[in-house]
Formats: structure tokens, C-alpha cells, sequence
């Protein structure tokens, strides 16, 4: 057994989305970090579809951006096009997405690990947490090598005893073409519950194959709308040998590539009717549990039966490579099958399939094992963050590590630990989610699931998170700077607004109509303010009553969550409580009266009992 000379502050295993956010925030907050991970040469990969953002998860993005972490300013660096969904209907539920170059984005994801300072990148393959005094204190490898850290991120992904399958045919690895991890027996020892999802992914097809004229020509945004609050001086795209996009004289400069759209149709359906006995997930050869939000073809062909055909979205996976994804098309199916299907649909009649589409089962944890700050229950130090805890998704991944390398610094640092709530961003949201009601299914993220969604838009989300990332040392000086000269904007046009009339009437009057946009005003009057202030007062201007409303609820849950409970609280002493509430009250162990009244089955006399009998203590 060797045990490696350098002690770390923080361990963080894994490097896909989760891991790159934990220990980047780790190593911000001045901790000694180190991130293992079975490949050094798939840090940053996207394994499933090369794109960042859409419905909610654009929001999530720029979430991490406000709080200091990469996501943001990587995927504007790299992407290949660049799309505002929801772009007619309303701000609460417009979502930036971009299409990344796959490649490009992994590398210079490696780059910015390789550069940060008090962070060391190791490859290796952990087998073992170690724990003294019942605290996590290491990790332990394949390979015999022990590495002391006084807290550990646990970011996985699908490697927990993956299970990869194409057709009737399995093999063990977490992605295909890679390893798989032993991890999950570590943590039952531990006494973690361990269970079992299932994921999957899309065939790759050679673009040099497909019928382009066949299908519809999808183009991206102009101007493109980048991710990241980072102004053009505090960028560092210029100078990185894997950027492909640039900001000069405060212009985005992207070359934008083109999606197509193409669909099934009866024939293709047919054919996977016809085989649905070869596929392990009508077999009964997967046990894990699929993501209900994004299924397979297969699913969607037997779930969907009065459907004709389903859209198929061919997105390029970079600007030097011929491979294009098949969105929407995630299957398990056997090869030949596969093949089949795919010649079926407009356009793909010729195309070659350069690597088949597979399903992933793997293990997760229950997230209802964990504190609000992603720490485990049952072992201090410990953390999780990613699809461990049963989530889907790259942005999803990427917010919980974000928030689990911020908290285990903050503990190591003797800090508060930081939570957000329901109403400061998406990220608080999603984290409430999963340690309050946990997930019976592979988690992602809707606008609908926030109740506050007009409050927590894409737009402003450096306004709301960008001072909670400077009070915790997340965010450099520069970045607090600008965001000030930004408030100090805003106020300036807001007072314009009022100030200056046009056709005589005031423009924030003009603003306020439901068909009148900012760019209706003569460019002389727009002189002098940035688009993105224009849209975010006209914001405040139109939604002026509904965003009052809001702030009401969200002064309401804050009370509830001042209202703290204690640690070690004895559920089973309260008279009255039902044996169900008791049993969910018990596990979950909620900090607060808020977050009581969020767990499923609880009820308001439920609540009630609890609150009489903390005022009767």
C-alpha cells in the first residue's frame, strides 16, 4: 500500500461536468485539490449529446457563470451554433442552448483544470472511500495508491458498476469504449442504499452519408447570444490555442454551423415494433429505471402509438469531424437493427453508422442521503454531486458539483455552508428536489418545477447570484466591479426611461405596452445602452404586477425557511403524527419548517402537529 506524500484539502473523483465545476470551485476558495479520474484523456467529455443549455437548464448555465464557475464561458468559446428556445413566448420561459464542438469543448475544459492554480489532475481508479472517526479522510485505487483529503466529492457519473447494452449483448463500462467503477461497494459498506437507473444514447452517423437536401435547414441565432456574464476584457479566449469563438471590439464572433431536422415514419416504426424482442428493455435484460423525459425510440414508438413519426434533429458534433448526433433517436436495439431504422428515415437512406447507439444502467444514491449542501447524512466530508444522485444531464451535473466543492471548502474553511433556496435560482430548486423528495426517476430539469420562474430567468441571473458567489469568495474582484458598473447602468436607464418622452409620452410607458419593444425607439435614444439593459427593464416594465406577486410568495417561503429545526429532532415523540409522516420526517430530517412542508405525503396537519409542538418546547 502506498500512501501518497501530499496531503489535499479536498478530493474530488471524477472529471466529467460535476467534477470540472467541484473542483474548480474547491481550488477558488484557496483548498489544496485533487481530481482522480479513470481517463485523464475524457476530462470534460460530453458523452451524449455535444450541446449545453435548453428548456431550464440555459438558466442553469448561466447560473454557474454568475457563481464563478466554467460551464458558461467554456461552451461560448467553443460552440458551433448558438439558439434562444422560447424566443416568442415569455422571459420566464426563453433558454439559451448552443451546439458545441465536441472535441474543442473537452480539450479546453482540460486546459483551464491543467492552468488552476492549487489543483492537481491524477488518473487513477477509486475503489475505496476511507473514513476515520467516522469522517471521509481519502480515497483509495485499484491500484493499491491512497490519497488523504480532509473532505471528498464524489462525482461518478454512469461508472458505478455501468452496464452498457446494444441489443441482447452487454459489457461492463460506464461510456462505451471505457472502464467502469467499484465504487458503489464502498459505499454500502459505508451504509449508503444503492440503486440502479438506466441512460442511453443516440447512434453517430458520417455526415459524407447523409441527404442534406431532404431534410430542413436549421440555422443558429444572429446575433449569437453567448452564455457567460464574463466581460470581453476579463476573457481569455484569445490567447487559448482550443477556442473557436472570440468577443473583439464588443462584438460575439461566432461562424455559426447549421442543424437539420429531418422524422420517422411508419416504415421506421414498423421496424422497431417488429424487433422490440431484441431490445433489453422490453427483454427484460435492463432493471434500472430510464429517464421518462427523454426516452428511447423504442419507448416512444410503444408509448406513443397514435404517432406517425417523431422529429429527428442531425446536429454536427464539430467543425473537424464528419460525425453528426442523431437527436432523438437514443436506442439499445441491436446493430443490424439499428441500421434498419435508421435507412428508413428521409435523408439517412445511405447513411453509415460510425457508432452505434447503446443503453447505460449504473448505480446511484437515493439523494435523500444528503444535507441541502450535498453532504451526506451519514459521513461528514463526504459529498455527491451529478447523476450519484440520480439526476440526467451535463448542466444538471454541473450546478451540484459547483455547490459541492463550494460547500466542502466552505466546511474545511470553518464557513457557513451555502445554500440557495427555491427562490434564488434554478440551481436551489433542483438540490431541493432531489434531498426533499428524492427521485424515483433519472432527475431533470423543467421550467415548470419552479414556482418562481418569472423571478428566476436566464436574463438576470448574474443580478441575483453574482453577489451571493462574492460574499463566499467565489467570484474574483473584477467580476464583482463589473457587475456594480452593470447596477449602475441599469439605474441610469431606468431613470432615462422615466425622464425622456417619445411622441410624447414617457418611454417607460411605451415599454410597458405588450407590443411595443424597445427597438421601436429611434436608434438615438437606444444610444448609449446595451440591448441586454433595454430587455431587462422592458422586463421589469411589462411584468411589473406578476413579478410584485412573486416577491410576495418568495418573502412567504423565506419565512418558512427561517424557521429552523433542530438536528436530532425526535419525530417519533410527536403525538398525532401519522406512522408515514413520522417514517419521512425521520429520513429526510428536514433544516426547515419550509422544507417539511415540501416531502410528498406530508400534510398541512401534519405541519401542524410540528409546529405546536416546537412552540410547545
Amino acid at each position: 500500500m502506498f500512501v501518497y506524500p501530499k496531503q489535499y484539502d479536498v478530493v474530488v473523483i471524477g472529471a466529467g461536468h460535476a467534477g470540472i465545476e467541484a473542483a474548480m470551485a474547491a481550488s477558488r476558495q484557496g483548498c489544496e485539490t485533487l481530481m482522480l479520474t479513470q481517463n485523464l484523456d475524457s476530462v470534460g467529455q460530453m458523452s451524449c449529446n455535444p450541446a449545453i443549455g435548453g428548456q431550464a437548464k440555459g438558466q442553469m448555465v448561466r447560473e454557474i457563470d454568475a457563481l464563478g464557475g466554467v460551464m458558461g464561458i467554456n461552451t461560448d468559446a467553443t460552440s458551433i451554433q448558438f439558439r434562444m428556445l422560447n424566443s416568442g413566448k415569455g422571459p420566464s420561459v426563453r433558454s439559451p442552448r448552443a451546439q458545441c464542438d465536441k472535441k474543442a469543448y473537452q480539450f479546453r475544459a482540460k486546459a483551464i483544470l491543467e492552468r488552476q492554480p492549487r489543483l492537481d489532475l491524477k488518473q487513477g481508479n477509486v475503489t475505496k472511500i476511507l473514513t476515520e472517526d467516522g469522517r471521509a479522510c481519502g480515497i483509495e485505487t485499484n491500484l493499491g495508491l491512497r490519497v488523504l483529503g480532509r473532505a471528498v466529492v464524489v462525482t461518478t457519473g454512469t461508472f458505478m458498476r455501468g452496464l452498457l447494452h446494444v441489443g441482447l449483448q452487454n459489457q461492463a463500462g460506464g461510456r462505451m469504449g471505457d472502464g467502469f467503477s467499484t465504487l458503489s461497494d464502498s459505499l454500502r459498506e459505508l451504509g449508503f442504499e444503492v440503486g440502479r437507473f438506466k441512460t442511453g444514447t443516440p447512434c453517430r452517423l458520417n455526415g459524407r452519408t447523409i441527404d442534406f437536401s431532404r431534410c430542413a435547414r436549421q440555422e443558429g441565432d444572429q446575433p449569437p447570444l453567448p452564455f457567460s456574464y464574463v466581460p470581453e476584457e476579463l476573457r481569455e479566449e484569445k490567447h487559448d490555442i482550443f477556442t473557436l469563438n472570440h468577443w473583439r471590439d464588443g462584438v460575439f464572433h461566432v461562424e455559426q454551423l447549421p442543424c437539420w431536422i429531418t422524422s420517422t415514419n411508419t416504415r421506421t416504426h414498423d421496424l422497431i415494433r417488429a424487433n422490440l424482442d431484441k431490445s433489453p428493455l422490453y427483454a427484460g435484460r435492463i432493471e434500472g429505471v430510464g429517464p421518462r423525459y427523454c426516452p428511447s425510440i423504442e419507448d416512444k414508438v410503444v408509448r406513443f402509438a397514435e404517432k406517425n413519426s417523431h422529429q429527428i434533429f442531425l446536429e454536427p458534433e464539430g467543425r473537424h469531424t464528419e460525425e453528426y448526433y442523431v437527436n432523438g433517436v437514443s436506442t439499445s436495439l441491436p446493430m443490424e437493427v439499428q441500421y434498419a431504422f435508421i435507412r428508413s428515415i428521409p435523408g439517412l437512406e445511405n447513411a453509415e453508422i460510425m457508432r452505434p447507439g447503446y443503453a447505460v444502467e449504473y448505480d446511484y444514491c437515493p439523494p435523500t442521503q444528503l444535507h441541502p449542501t450535498l453532504e451526506t447524512k451519514r459521513v461528514p466530508r463526504l459529498y455527491f454531486a451529478g447523476q450519484i444522485n440520480g439526476t440526467s444531464g451535463y448542466e444538471e451535473a454541473g450546478a451540484q458539483g459547483l455547490m459541492a466543492g463550494a460547500n466542502a471548502a466552505l466546511n474545511l474553511l470553518g464557513k457557513q455552508g451555502l445554500v440557495l433556496s427555491r427562490a434564488d435560482a434554478y440551481i436551489g430548486v433542483l438540490i431541493d428536489d432531489l434531498v426533499t423528495k428524492g427521485t424515483p426517476e433519472p432527475y431533470r430539469m423543467f421550467t415548470s418545477r419552479a414556482e418562481h420562474r418569472l423571478h428566476l430567468r436566464q436574463d438576470n441571473a448574474d443580478l441575483r447570484l453574482t453577489p451571493i458567489a462574492h460574499r463566499y469568495g467565489l467570484v474574483d474582484g473584477c467580476r464583482w466591479e463589473k457587475l456594480q458598473e452593470k447596477l449602475a447602468r441599469l439605474a441610469q436607464l431606468r431613470e432615462f426611461s422615466n425622464q425622456t418622452q417619445f411622441e410624447g409620452v414617457k418611454i417607460s410607458q411605451w415599454l410597458r405596452r405588450p407590443e411595443f419593444t424597445y427597438g421601436g425607439l429611434p436608434a438615438e435614444l437606444r444610444a448609449g445602452f446595451a440591448d441586454a439593459l433595454w430587455d431587462a427593464v422592458q422586463i421589469e416594465l411589462k411584468y411589473a404586477g406578476y413579478i410584485a406577486r412573486q416577491e410576495l410568495a418568495i418573502e412567504k417561503l423565506r419565512r418558512s425557511e427561517e424557521k429552523l429545526l433542530p438536528t436530532h429532532l425526535d419525530y417519533q415523540a410527536i403525538s398525532g403524527l401519522r406512522a408515514e409522516t413520522r417514517q419521512k420526517l425521520s429520513s429526510v430530517r428536514p433544516a426547515t419548517f419550509g422544507q417539511a412542508a415540501r416531502i410528498s405525503g406530508v400534510t398541512p396537519a401534519d405541519l401542524a402537529l410540528l409546529s405546536v409542538f416546537l412552540e410547545k418546547r
